[in-house]
């Protein structure tokens, strides 16, 4: 690959490590990323040179990789809760630091990229790790930058027009601060009270096209409960949460019928219901 190079490193190429880094549950929602060969090799053929340098290319990176570097922050929600006037959002896209972050931290670069052997398929990283690195490349990226500070005040001082108009956590929390409607008298009920309430419906087993990944979304505790399922499980539950139906998750993971994907969904909602009990939720 090396003899044959042709791109200059100013171009989207110098991303080309992060996007093997994608986890499997991440690059399946890039069209055009999910299209590259996993072995160098392959991506030397003539074809690949457009698309690594197309707009596409580079907004499926820059969407991927922001949505890994957002949660590091510290800010509640994720990174499709904010605008693009949220000064938290627009340094999750800060792509070279993260390229440079990554190479630093793992040594995972163009270059380290370029000497694997042409034939060599690259696998998948797994999740729990990229997470890891991601944290790691954040977190002193923001030391470096000298962000602490901003960040302080931007958590202390957040605008309406941070937030997206959707009904979530994050908003909901920015609201009841924004217009002050946290009261004293209010009468709290702990969610262990609800599951000893008979008449509560929170353990009921809705069918496959009920509220259920809603009420995962809603939750504070998802991200902890996601990181218990499998890669494909993780990216069925996603995949569900962001309106896809049944039969387009089938064909996006490869089921042969959207049957599969609904007996994956019940066994989902099982192992919620199970965590929920295993950690007092």
């Amino acid at each position: 690959m090396s003899a044959a190079y042709k791109f200059p490193y100013d171009t989207p190429l110098r991303y080309l490590p992060l996007v093997y880094m994608l986890p499997y549950d991440l690059l399946v929602r890039c069209p055009t990323l999910r299209k590259l060969p996993r072995n160098m090799g392959a991506l030397n053929a003539p074809e690949w040179a457009g698309v690594i340098q197309s707009q596409q290319f580079l907004n499926e990176v820059l969407d991927a990789v922001a949505s890994l570097a957002f949660p590091h922050f510290g800010f509640g929600g994720w990174k499709e809760h904010y605008t693009g006037w949220c000064p938290v959002w627009r340094l999750s896209y800060a792509l070279p630091l993260w390229a440079k972050g990554v190479e630093r931290v793992r040594g995972w670069g163009v270059q380290a990229l370029f000497d694997l052997p042409s034939d060599f398929e690259i696998p998948f990283f797994d999740p729990d790790d990229v997470r890891s690195v991601m944290k790691q490349v954040v977190e002193q990226t923001i030391e470096e930058q000298g962000w602490g500070p901003m960040l302080e005040v931007v958590r202390e001082m957040p605008c309406d027009e941070d937030f997206e108009k959707w009904d979530t956590n994050a908003r909901k929390d920015f609201l009841r601060k924004w217009y002050h409607t946290r009261s004293k008298r209010v009468q709290t009920v702990s969610l262990e009270e609800c599951m000893e309430d008979e008449d509560s419906s929170i353990h009921s087993l809705p069918a496959p096209d009920g509220d259920f990944t809603g009420q995962v979304e809603r939750e504070d505790f998802c991200q902890r409960f996601k990181a218990t399922l499998s890669q494909k499980d993780m990216a069925i539950l996603e995949l569900r949460v962001d309106g896809y139906t049944y039969e387009e998750i089938a064909d996006r993971l490869g089921y042969k019928t959207h049957s599969a994907v609904v007996k994956r969904m019940e066994a989902i909602k099982k192992r919620f219901i199970q965590y929920e009990n295993e950690t007092g939720r």
